[in-house]
C-alpha cells in the first residue's frame, strides 16, 4: 500500500505517524491502528491485510520513532490527547479505531474527551487493572517491577513482567513472596547495561494507573467493542477486556490468537494476522 510518513509537534513530544492509502477507491472509513507501548512497526503484519481502506498508524510518544522533548512527560491523558491530535492532523476523521493493550486502554480516554473523532473503537485486551478483583496486588507487583528495573536493569524487570502477564487467574496475596524468575529462561540479558529508557518499563508502568470513566463510556455515542484473544484465558490483559465488557453490559468479541494475535513472532508462531484481519473487518462492518 502506498504510504506517507509525517511528524507532528505536540506538547512534550514529536510524534511520527503513517497514512497508507488503498490502491483503489474505498467505501470504508479510515482506520487508526495503534497500541502502547507497541509502535506502528508491531502492527505491520496486520496492516498488510487491511489493503481495502486507508489505515493510519503511529508511534506513541517515547516509543519507536516518536521522541520526547527534554521536558516531555508520558501519561494516559497525554496518550489520549495524542490520538486526537494525530486524527486531526490527517484530516480524515471520524475514523474507526483498533487499539490493543495500553492503546486499548488509552483509547477509552480519547473517546470520552473527543467522541467526534471516532465511529467505532475496538479495544483489544486493555490492561485495566483497576477493574480487576486483584487490583491491589497487581499494583504492588507493578511497583516491584519498576523498582527492579531501576535497581537491576532490563532483563530482571522484563522477566518479572512476562511472568506477571502470563499468570493465569487472579494474583494470590503471596505473589511477591515467590522466587524471582531467571531472565535467561526468557532469553533476556542477565547483565545490566545501564540503560533506563525502555518504553514499557520506564514510561507505561511508571504512569499513574489509568482508570476508565465507566459512566462516560456508557453514555458515549462512540460504538465500543471490548475484545479479547482466544488464547490466554485468565491472564491479566484478557481479564481487563472481560471486565470492561461486563461493565458496559456487553459480551467481548473473541479475536484469534493471544494478546498479540495480530502478529506472528518467535514467541507466538501460531498467531495468524490474516485471520485477525478477517475478524476485525467483520466487527467494523457491523457498526
Amino acid at each position: 500500500m502506498p504510504h506517507t510518513t509525517h511528524t507532528l509537534d505536540v506538547p512534550g513530544a514529536v510524534l511520527t505517524y503513517d497514512v497508507r492509502q488503498p490502491s483503489a477507491p474505498s467505501q470504508h472509513p479510515p482506520l487508526l491502528v495503534f497500541g502502547s507501548p507497541m509502535a506502528a512497526a508491531d502492527f505491520a503484519q496486520l496492516v498488510e491485510q487491511l489493503d481495502d481502506r486507508t489505515v493510519i498508524t503511529y508511534d506513541p510518544r517515547g516509543a519507536g520513532r516518536s521522541r520526547l522533548t527534554p521536558d516531555g512527560q508520558v501519561t494516559a491523558e497525554l496518550h489520549a490527547e495524542d490520538l486526537h491530535r494525530v486524527v486531526a492532523a490527517t484530516g480524515l476523521g471520524p475514523v474507526d479505531a483498533f487499539g490493543s493493550s495500553g492503546g486499548g486502554a488509552f483509547g477509552l480516554g480519547w473517546v470520552v474527551d473527543h467522541p467526534e473523532d471516532v465511529r467505532t473503537l475496538v479495544t483489544h485486551e486493555p490492561p485495566l487493572v483497576t477493574l480487576l478483583e486483584d487490583h491491589d496486588v497487581a499494583q504492588q507487583v507493578q511497583h516491584d517491577i519498576l523498582e527492579t528495573y531501576q535497581r537491576d536493569g532490563y532483563g530482571p524487570a522484563m522477566a518479572k513482567f512476562i511472568q506477571l502477564v502470563m499468570h493465569p487467574g487472579p494474583l494470590p496475596a503471596d505473589y511477591l513472596d515467590r522466587p524471582s524468575p531467571d531472565p535467561a529462561a526468557f532469553g533476556l540479558p542477565t547483565e545490566d547495561d545501564g540503560s533506563r529508557d525502555d518504553a514499557l518499563l520506564s514510561r507505561n508502568l511508571a504512569m499513574p494507573t489509568f482508570e476508565p470513566d465507566l459512566a462516560a463510556l456508557r453514555a458515549t455515542p462512540v460504538r465500543l467493542v471490548p475484545a479479547i484473544g482466544a488464547q490466554g484465558a485468565g491472564t491479566m490483559a484478557r481479564r481487563g477486556g472481560e471486565a470492561l465488557a461486563a461493565a458496559l453490559g456487553v459480551e467481548p468479541v473473541v479475536f484469534p490468537g493471544d494478546h498479540g494475535g495480530f502478529m506472528k513472532s518467535d514467541w507466538a508462531p501460531g498467531n495468524d494476522p490474516a485471520a485477525f484481519a478477517v475478524q476485525l473487518r467483520e466487527v467494523l462492518a457491523t457498526g
